[in-house]
């Protein structure tokens, strides 16, 4: 069977068609995306109009009929020469001191500057991935400056008994074990020795809360018998740690826990002849960064840790971490801020006392961190099960494996999860108003009620302000998370 084909002549010359419109440039854009159809250009115009509508009121209400200077509400009120009043700026100009600074002293508000300077000047360099000597970097940034802010922000001077020596010590031995267990042929038996003088310790520090004992001075410090217990256990777990790590870099790395705990108590108790400054004090944007920063540098490797005890093999591990992250999810977060005000104080050892801004903190850390833990889950269980096979071929632990393998791709795929619990903690940081904590929102608010600046117009000026400073850091937040999403995207698209 013959294969034929057929060819087509023309017996006339075909008409001219037009040059197809051209689609690329600004004009072919506008016309492929919003004029293509009738419909299409209809709508457009129809939102164009609403659009010029909104950013012409906006504008004469915020610009062109808006009152920037004044020094009380007569300023803001209308008159023959000025019939209509828009934004009362000068609300915003009179009580901006407040807004930043809350009720922190005038005479010690340099101090509050220097922290932002500061935090600032470390942040910037760390968030560009061409400057050099990031390690140094994060150990400014994470360990030297909070510590620095602290003691500028409250004055120092710091009444530090020996339930907290213990408390903290007991804490830093559970991340030097953290970090001996990382080593790549830690010593087994030293290392368990360590888990269980670790684990001891905290016992000790919760039944120091419940059994009475007998306390003393040792150091300059007032210790109970169970603190000093909690403490030689804590310390005897750090000496575990050490001398079960592989080599001296590992070993060192075994004492920066304890180190910053010791360092934390000596610059806390030392006297540096500021002023004390209560916390009740503070307010506005400084409160706010506080509570956001704090929940956000806390809650993270909170969070990771939560993720991998869910999924670990370990029963009791899993349980608990299931029930800590159903019960904080399970909650409102102005439940838990009453909460923590409330109930925190009778979960402490004897002699270890939080303030308001402390117990929020804490808080905001815990409700943020089971939200995180779900998060980061998430990303664990898209990571190929391959990735885990090779990394336990190659002979790593757990933890090594967890921190060079796997926890690294599983935080880059849940970039954008992470940063919006981040964004949406910002935002909920003017919850703490509820409980006696004047944030952003709640020192504009609180000039709402001073008889000086009663205006028509004068809530909506305060709330509009604050909006826009909590868009600038929320939108901040998401662009450099759009930038990381980019720059660590190293996977195939099809």
């Amino acid at each position: 069977m013959s294969e034929h084909s057929v060819a087509y002549v023309a017996q006339r010359e075909v008409p001219r068609v037009p040059a197809p419109r051209k689609e690329t440039g600004f004009f072919g854009t506008l016309r492929k995306n919003l004029f293509a159809t009738p419909l299409d250009s209809a709508i457009t115009i129809a939102l164009a109009i609403f659009v010029i509508w909104g950013v012409w009121r906006l504008i004469h209400w915020g610009i062109l009929t808006a009152v920037f200077t004044g020094d009380n509400r007569e300023a803001c009120l209308p008159a023959e020469a000025q019939p209509v009043v828009g934004a009362c700026w000068a609300f915003v100009n009179a009580k901006f001191g407040q807004i930043i600074y809350g009720l922190y002293p005038i005479d010690q508000r340099w101090r509050i500057d220097i922290v932002y300077a500061l935090l600032a000047v470390l942040t910037v360099p760390m968030l560009i991935p061409s400057v050099p000597w990031k390690r140094l970097n994060a150990i400014l940034l994470f360990v030297v400056f909070p510590f620095v802010a602290l003691v500028l922000l409250t004055g120092g001077n710091f009444a530090v008994s020996g339930a907290w020596v213990g408390f903290l010590l007991a804490i830093a031995a559970l991340a030097s074990v953290l970090v001996a267990a990382s080593s790549v042929m830690p010593s087994e038996r030293l290392l368990r020795v360590a888990r269980w003088l670790a684990g001891g310790s905290i016992v000790v520090v919760f039944l120091n809360n419940i059994i009475p004992s007998g306390s003393f001075r040792l150091l300059g410090l007032s210790f109970t018998t169970l603190a000093l217990i909690a403490t030689l256990l804590a310390l005897g777990a750090v000496a575990a740690c050490v001398a079960a790590a592989d080599t001296q870099a590992r070993k060192l790395y075994v004492l920066i826990p304890p180190a910053a705990v010791v360092a934390l108590v000596v610059l806390l108790a030392a006297n540096f002849g500021l002023t004390e400054v209560p916390t009740h004090l503070w307010g506005g944007l400084l409160l706010t960064l506080v509570v956001a920063l704090v929940g956000i540098v806390a809650s993270l490797p909170l969070g990771i840790l939560l993720a991998l005890g869910r999924r670990s093999h370990l029963p009791a591990v899993r349980l608990l971490s299931i029930i800590f992250i159903e019960f904080w999810r399970g909650v409102p977060l102005i439940t838990v801020l009453f909460m923590s005000t409330f109930m925190i104080p009778l979960l402490l050892p004897e002699g270890v006392t939080f303030n308001n801004l402390l117990r929020a903190l804490i808080g905001v850390a815990l409700f943020t961190a089971a939200y995180l833990a779900e998060v980061v889950r998430g990303g664990l269980q898209a990571i190929p099960k391959g990735q885990f096979e090779g990394a336990q071929a190659l002979g790593l632990s757990y933890w090594q494996m967890m921190r060079l393998v796997i926890m690294p791709q599983a935080l880059k795929l849940v970039i954008p999860g992470i940063v919006n619990s981040f964004i949406s903690m910002f935002k909920d940081t003017s919850l703490v108003y509820i409980i006696g904590l004047a944030d952003l929102l709640g020192t504009v608010r609180r000039g709402f009620a001073d008889p000086n600046w009663i205006t028509p117009t004068t809530a909506a000026t305060g709330l509009v302000f604050a909006g826009f400073l909590y868009w600038v850091f929320c939108f901040g937040m998401s662009r450099y998370s759009q930038f990381l999403e980019r720059r660590f995207d190293t996977g195939y698209r099809r």
